[in-house]
């Protein structure tokens, strides 16, 4: 589904009424990026009593989880426009449950995040995970206790998605270009997956003209991400998506991701793809190794799609595509790299409010 088709026209749901308005304060609407904001500021406030949060796109309402039944935290949540949502798993106890299935079930072919419309752990085993190796990841999710996590099987098999925006090739792979940055010195560069960098230093496009060289790569580890800067130094890097059809979307800034918020992703061998994001802060154990602090998707991606971007309608980076299983025919689960996190590491930024590009990008 294309931007333009998934675009939704909501009323004004601040539009005033006639008459005395009685009781509690309603939560009020807001944006995805803006509920991701909201969700960080209460999350901080309401330290063990947070459970997560999430964005209800059709009602464009953030959902706040308080565990603990502390009605004082609750009004709080109201008070900030949120839906507060009590819940049984704080913070504490969904983090030191990923903490427990990374030492008893760090098994290649495993992923984790918080779900937080479950308030659970969610674990995924993909179809290389049978026998032992099935029992063991079984048995680490029930030491953690009832209600704390559960298992999903994926048809497909966790793989980076080595061989958005435009391709680009090195070292006999094809990755795609994620999101054009500018660096603390200066330089224009590119941001795509860190996995592509292990494949080779030097970048051409599709008619083999030299792109840049790779200046700093984390993968495996602490993400999935690489810093690659133009050769030329007066190359132009307009800060945009090409979302095919001869159209491109302004990108604005980068912005974090929020579970239930509609995101889009743009890769060389698929295109146009759009989805909602399902969890946050994942663990994906990926046959070359462990990696951190993901975001987990259901929007599909294949081989060649690694390091593309992912973005909202309004042009907000949000990741760079990792890996995952399945593909475009069957879906399955996706994750990416957080750009903000990415842009943190290697010391540049995105964004420009000169570029311009089209508000409604086509079908692909």
């Amino acid at each position: 589904m294309g931007i333009a088709a998934a675009a939704i026209l909501l009323p004004n749901a601040n539009a005033s009424r006639s008459g005395p308005q009685p009781g509690p304060v309603t939560a009020r609407t807001m944006s995805a990026a803006s509920a991701a904001q909201v969700a960080g500021r209460l999350g901080e406030f309401l330290g063990d009593s947070y459970g997560g949060a999430y964005y209800d796109a059709a009602e464009r309402r953030l959902v706040v989880n308080v565990a603990g039944g502390d009605e004082a935290m609750k009004e709080r949540v109201e008070k900030a426009g949120a839906v507060a949502r009590g819940v049984r798993n704080g913070t504490g106890v969904l983090t030191s449950a990923a903490r427990t299935l990374a030492r008893k079930a760090g098994i290649p072919g495993t992923a984790w995040a918080v779900d937080p419309r479950t308030n659970q752990v969610l674990v995924t085993a993909d179809r290389t995970v049978t026998g032992e190796r099935w029992d063991t990841l079984e048995s680490a999710v029930e030491s953690l206790g009832p209600g704390v996590a559960r298992i999903q099987k994926s048809k497909g098999e966790f793989t980076p998605f080595v061989d958005g925006g435009d391709a680009i090739f090195g070292g006999g792979s094809r990755c795609s270009l994620g999101f054009n940055v500018t660096t603390r010195d200066g330089r224009s560069g590119f941001l795509t997956a860190g996995h592509c960098a292990a494949s080779a230093r030097q970048w051409s496009d599709e008619n083999g003209t030299p792109l840049g060289s790779v200046r700093q790569a984390v993968f495996p580890g602490a993400g999935d991400f690489a810093l690659v800067t133009y050769d030329d130094p007066g190359a132009e890097a307009p800060s945009v998506v090409d979302v095919g059809g001869g159209q491109r979307l302004g990108i604005r800034q980068a912005a974090e991701a929020a579970v239930g918020q509609q995101v889009f992703r743009m890769g060389s061998t698929t295109g146009l793809r759009d989805g909602q994001v399902t969890g946050l802060n994942a663990t994906v154990n990926y046959p070359e190794g462990t990696v951190t602090g993901l975001i987990q998707t259901n929007v599909c991606a294949e081989p060649g799609d690694s390091g593309g971007s992912l973005f909202t309608r309004e042009g907000d980076a949000i990741g760079l595509t990792s890996g995952g299983s399945g593909n475009c025919d069957v879906g399955g689960e996706t994750f990416f790299q957080p750009v903000t996190t990415a842009l943190a590491e290697v010391g540049a930024r995105i964004g420009a409010a000169d570029q311009e590009g089209d508000a409604q990008p086509a079908n692909p």
